[in-house]
């Protein structure tokens, strides 16, 4: 549940400010008629997303404990590990100038083809949110229940909303940068746990078998398949047999990723006051 959680805040909280900065512009240079069209542009991309979640999620449970679902699972989690540290990073790369990139779409949608432009460019924006998180929920269900990952990606949702209720609102200025870091490094324990789920897949594939003997046996201090062993799995990627070559996979990835995630420093996002519209670089008309 915890993970789910962390996700869907995550996501969620940097869908809902796209909404909220596009929103802003709109109210900015007077056309909050043009509203209803990123609200649906927004509905869309959610159905979309929803749909295929749940097209992808029942169709591989008719291949249960087979090794058709295995090879999915491995694919799910090597996808869903590549896209936590890409975005991760994009994230900090590119979160300082999000505010102007978005107004000045908005701005290019207006002048140009109107309202279907507004209602495209909210649905690819909050699409590709929406359809990264279903790779992770997807990932996360295959490792654990799946009626406590849903109910981690509500609560999640609900709090991203409410945070990006508040920031909307009361327009202060959150460093959202230092926000996505913490996080940032929280989802790379998340990853690194999904790639050694990789490791293990392939090796149960015969496919990876080098380095398959175990590094150590925790099962009667605390199995994988108890309530506080499937807690640390799905946080850190424990697990009480693993492989030498699960343990080298891991010890890399996180130092090697975290490191260079914490040594380029938090991102400031210096232009969030979304209730100032001055901060969104367009002038009123």
């Amino acid at each position: 549940m915890i993970p789910t959680f962390v996700i869907f805040l995550r996501e969620g909280i940097e869908a809902f400010l796209i909404v909220a900065i596009l929103l802003a512009y709109l109210d900015k240079v007077g056309r909050r008629e043009l509203f209803r069209d990123i609200f649906i542009g927004v509905a869309l991309a959610l159905v979309l997303a929803g749909l295929f979640g749940a097209i992808a999620y029942e169709t591989i449970r008719t291949y249960a404990g087979s090794r058709v679902q295995t090879i999915f699972e491995t694919s799910t989690y090597l996808l869903a590990c590549s896209i936590l540290t890409y975005m991760t990073f994009w994230m900090r790369k590119h979160s300082r100038a999000m505010s102007g990139e978005l107004a000045s779409r908005a701005g290019q949608a207006i002048s140009g083809r109107g309202r279907l432009a507004l209602s495209l460019l909210a649905f690819q924006s909050v699409g590709r949110e929406g359809l990264e998180t279903v790779v992770f929920t997807l990932a996360i269900m295959f490792a654990q229940s799946a009626h406590f990952a849903l109910l981690g990606g509500f609560l999640g949702l609900i709090t991203a909303s409410g945070i990006a209720l508040a920031i909307f609102k009361f327009g202060k200025k959150i460093d959202i940068g230092k926000f996505f870091s913490v996080v940032g490094i929280v989802l790379m324990f998340f990853a690194a746990g999904l790639l050694t789920d990789t490791v293990e897949n392939l090796d149960q594939l015969g496919w990876l078998t080098i380095l398959s003997h175990p590094l150590w046996n925790s099962t009667s201090f605390m199995s994988e398949n108890s309530s506080i062993g499937d807690l640390f799995h799905t946080l850190i990627g424990y697990s009480d047999r693993p492989t030498v070559l699960q343990g080298i996979v891991y010890v890399i990835f996180v130092s090697v990723v975290s490191f260079i995630f914490i040594k380029k420093g938090p991102e400031r996002i210096e232009s969030l006051s979304i209730s100032n519209p001055a901060s969104l670089g367009a002038s009123s008309p």
